[in-house]
């Protein structure tokens, strides 16, 4: 069950560039890497559905409401990312949005919430849509329900 305390000992990302933007980010707090031309990124702490350590990853993300949302698009891979497949075994994640950290429920958007929240995400990050042109998978959406009260 990851919370947010398991962002700071998880273990980065298999891609040294995801790695390198995480470490930066916690290391300074949020302050660094949580906002690119207008894009905002967050860390996300899962725990490892095979061996049930904390892992964690830096991910786009919008909001819809309280919830965060967030994409798993892994470029448009047949396949889903393994933090996605993490937190269907274990909802409980930590997030770390800018300065402000918490743990949170991940669930999967429902069908009538999909559309509306993958057309925000696209303008956001309108390579989500060529993704999902390459691939046969419908790629999942994500929404982060914070459990505790965001902490700076």
């Amino acid at each position: 069950m990851a919370v947010a305390e398991d962002l700071d000992s998880a273990t980065d990302s298999q891609w040294d560039w995801v790695a390198e933007q995480t470490r930066t980010y916690l290391a300074s707090g949020g302050t660094e890497g949580h906002e690119n031309n207008g894009v905002h990124t967050l860390v996300l702490a899962t725990t490892g559905r095979k061996t049930g350590q904390p892992r964690r990853t830096c991910l786009i993300y919008s909001r819809s409401g309280d919830e965060f949302v967030v994409v798993a698009s892994k470029g448009g891979a047949d396949d889903d990312p393994a933090w996605f497949k993490n937190l269907l075994a274990n909802p409980s994640v930590g997030v770390q949005a800018g300065t402000h950290r918490f743990t949170a429920h991940a669930r999967v958007a429902s069908a009538a919430e999909r559309e509306p929240l993958w057309t925000q995400m696209a303008q956001i990050f309108p390579l989500y849509d060529d993704y999902a042109q390459k691939t046969d998978r419908m790629i999942p959406i994500v929404l982060l329900t914070p459990q505790t009260q965001p902490r700076s």
